[in-house]
């Protein structure tokens, strides 16, 4: 629940595999080939930090603005020269040279739920039409093995819509945060005292029924996206990759090492071991970000020490991993916080200055990319917007962001709208 009462969506439950005790309320998207151009990121990582984090305390403090705007924390020097960021981030600092900072991101949306959509879909929200998330978009277009869940999100997903796409796009949701040196069952996945012959045994006898009712599931959406979930699920349940790749105890000592303990840590390690064994996106959340009041203690306290140890230890096991140039790592909240202090010693929502990270597939990291004016309260020259920061992300994965997708009314939709590639990053 955010400060606008905003709460964490309720969506659709399909059901579950009769007596097999697989879940399928946790959306799971089966992947399609689509027409994707090559590229250096082969999947991606989407980390939201839900909230909307202060850009002056994090990677754009302003150390010469006025006191009623520039806040408690300094600036600390980066591996890279010229880049500063918090004094609170000091991991990240020693890894920015695998990073792009973008500042001066602006829009005009300042209410959680629309900055969120906006953010997660690069669609400037309309009451016309749903826009499906990225992760929707690129369990479309990027094709994962058949026994791996395209779409991930540890540990659920607060802005899952596919939109326009429909259901079967949707993300498999973990449900849980993973625990250090831990496997994690997943639910779904666990086969809670059955055997696989018993799984089966009883999908054969789901497939006669199914045979019985397939005019209905042609023509049905809904059916045939659960149809779709069923025989994922019942792929993973027999895997042995999905299994290992889920579970943290398989990972190598050196890799395990560059991450704390803390669950958003844990997270990312996951994603990353996910995207290796074939998954296309994952969804990593760290939320707490609504400072409206003690905003410089809860920065220092609760949210900026596991974001530098988890996200630090992401890009550095990526790189070590050696896949760092074929995932592309994508963090951004749904606004910034106003540059000014407000009475009760916090910062409120404010979208017209925000920043994203960029990292991997092809990004060229060590660089900042756009710039807020003196005191953060907006772009300095030129703004750069999520429709922009959208059309670059889908750039590193080989996917044209004016390509054309069709409602189930035949209604053709463009991936996003307005966006334009920076190529500076790229």
């Amino acid at each position: 629940m955010f400060c606008d009462g905003i709460a964490r969506r309720d969506f659709l439950k399909v059901g579950a595999l009769a007596g097999a005790g697989v879940s399928l309320a946790d959306y799971m998207a089966l992947a399609h080939a689509g027409q994707v151009t090559e590229s250096k990121g082969k999947a991606a990582i989407f980390i939201r930090l839900a909230g909307g984090p202060s850009h002056m305390d994090t990677f754009d403090l302003k150390p010469n603005s006025p006191e009623t705007h520039r806040g408690e924390f300094k600036e600390i020097s980066t591996n890279v020269p010229g880049i500063r960021i918090s004094e609170h981030l000091p991991k990240l600092a020693k890894c920015a040279d695998k990073y792009a900072i973008l500042r001066g991101v602006s829009h005009t949306l300042a209410a959680h739920g629309l900055g969120t959509t906006y953010l997660a879909t690069g669609n400037r929200p309309l009451p016309s039409i749903q826009f499906p998330t990225y992760g929707s978009v690129v369990s479309k277009l990027k094709q994962a093995p058949k026994d791996m869940p395209p779409y991930v999100s540890i540990p659920s997903d607060i802005n899952n819509t596919t939109g326009f796409l429909g259901l079967e796009y949707g993300p498999f949701e973990t449900g849980s945060s993973p625990k250090a040196n831990s496997r994690m069952d997943v639910r779904g996945l666990s086969l809670r005292g059955v055997t696989l012959e018993d799984v089966e045994r009883r999908q054969n006898m789901l497939k006669r029924y199914d045979n019985a009712f397939a005019s209905v599931a042609k023509s049905d959406q809904m059916i045939a996206g659960m149809d779709q979930f069923g025989q994922r699920a019942f792929d993973m349940m027999r895997s042995t990759r999905t299994r290992d790749a889920f579970d943290l105890t398989k990972e190598s000592d050196n890799i395990k090492q560059m991450f704390d303990d803390q669950s958003f840590s844990q997270s990312c390690l996951l994603a990353s071991r996910l995207v290796e064994a074939g998954s296309k996106f994952v969804t990593v959340q760290l939320g707490g970000w609504d400072t409206h009041s003690d905003n410089w203690n809860r920065l220092k306290t609760r949210q900026l020490p596991p974001l530098d140890a988890g996200l630090s230890g992401l890009l550095n096991a990526l790189e070590a991993k050696g896949m760092l140039e074929s995932t592309t790592v994508f963090v951004t909240g749904e606004f910034g916080r106003t540059p000014k202090i407000s009475q009760r010693g916090g910062r409120d929502h404010y979208p017209r200055a925000m920043f994203c990270l960029l990292a991997g597939g092809g990004i060229k990291g060590g660089q900042v990319v756009g710039e807020s004016d003196a005191k953060g309260e907006g772009p300095k020259d030129r703004a750069i917007t999520p429709d922009d920061v959208a059309a670059t992300f889908y750039h590193t994965l080989g996917i044209d962001h004016r390509q054309e997708f069709k409602t189930p009314s035949g209604r053709p939709v463009m991936i996003t709208r307005y966006g334009n590639v920076l190529r500076e990053l790229v």
